[in-house]
C-alpha cells in the first residue's frame, strides 16, 4: 500500500473529511472509485462518493459517512492505494515509497544505515536514515543526494556519518 495522504477531520456538516496528501498529483487520489484507509498498516477499501480541492487539501465524501460525526471517526487515518493502481513514474521520476528500506552510503564508503522513512518540511523533503538507535535526518535534494539506484538497493549521499 502506498501512503497519499492522511485525513485530517472532519469538513463541513454533511460528512466530508480533509485530506492532506503527500503527493504532487492528487488528481491520482480524485480519480479512484474507492480508497484504502487505515492505521497501523490495518487498511480497509471505503467507496469515495465525492472528491474536490480545497486549496492545498483535498476533500472527499465516502459512502455512509453522512454527518461531521461520521467523518470525524477517521480523522488521523492515512489514505492509501495499492503500488499496482499508481500509474508508472516517468521518466527520471520514482515514488518516494519505492525507496523505504534502501541502503544509505555516504561518498566516503561508510553506511549510514536504511531509509526508514521519508516527510517534507515544507521546502523539501527530508530522508529519515536508521541506523540500530542512530537517526539521521538528511535532505533529500540534490545538493546532498548523489544516486539514487533502486536496483542495487542504494543511496549515495555526501553527508558526514558524524553529522
Amino acid at each position: 500500500m502506498i501512503v497519499m495522504g492522511r485525513i485530517v477531520g472532519p469538513f463541513g456538516v454533511k460528512g466530508w473529511v480533509k485530506l492532506k496528501t503527500f503527493t504532487d498529483s492528487p488528481e491520482i487520489l480524485a480519480d479512484q472509485a474507492g480508497w484504502w484507509v487505515g492505521r497501523d498498516g490495518d487498511w480497509r477499501e471505503v467507496a469515495s462518493v465525492q472528491t474536490q480541492r480545497n486549496g492545498a487539501t483535498l476533500l472527499a465524501r465516502f459512502e455512509g459517512c453522512d454527518s461531521p460525526e461520521a467523518a470525524l471517526a477517521y480523522r488521523g487515518f492515512e489514505v492509501g492505494l495499492p503500488r499496482e493502481s499508481l500509474p508508472p513514474p516517468g521518466e527520471d521520476e520514482l515514488y518516494l515509497a519505492d525507496l523505504i528500506g534502501l541502503l544509505v552510503v555516504n561518498t566516503d564508503g561508510e553506511l549510514l544505515g536504511a531509509l526508514a522513512g521519508m516527510f517534507s518540511n515544507g521546502a523539501h523533503e527530508v530522508m529519515r536514515v536508521v541506523d540500530g538507535d542512530a537517526e539521521r535526518l538528511v535532505p533529500f535534494i540534490d545538493q546532498f543526494v548523489r544516486r539514487v539506484d533502486v536496483d542495487a538497493k542504494r543511496i549515495l549521499v555526501e553527508w558526514g556519518k558524524d553529522w
